[in-house]
């Protein structure tokens, strides 16, 4: 199957929908290559990146999977190969 890399930039608003969105994370485990979080006290947000090398289809079901996440925002940056 054809994997493609990716970024997903995530922006947590509220401390309950990041333990929702460990949980999540957890699920796709096996396709993310590295994680990066970032709490950003001043605007009480958390800033956290994903690499993932997946399939198309995997990295848009993880990347929409958490924009349902109340107060959770994430969009995905892909590599053109």
């Amino acid at each position: 199957m054809d994997t493609r890399v990716a970024v997903i930039s995530i922006i947590v608003e509220d401390r309950e929908a990041a333990n929702k969105l460990n949980d999540l994370l957890h699920d796709y485990g096996e396709y993310i290559i590295g994680r990066m979080g970032i709490p950003y006290q001043k605007k009480q947000v958390n800033v956290i990146c994903i690499a993932i090398d997946a399939p198309v289809d995997v990295i848009n079901a993880l990347t929409g999977a958490i924009g349902r996440i109340p107060e959770a925002t994430a969009k995905a940056v892909f590599a053109k190969r």
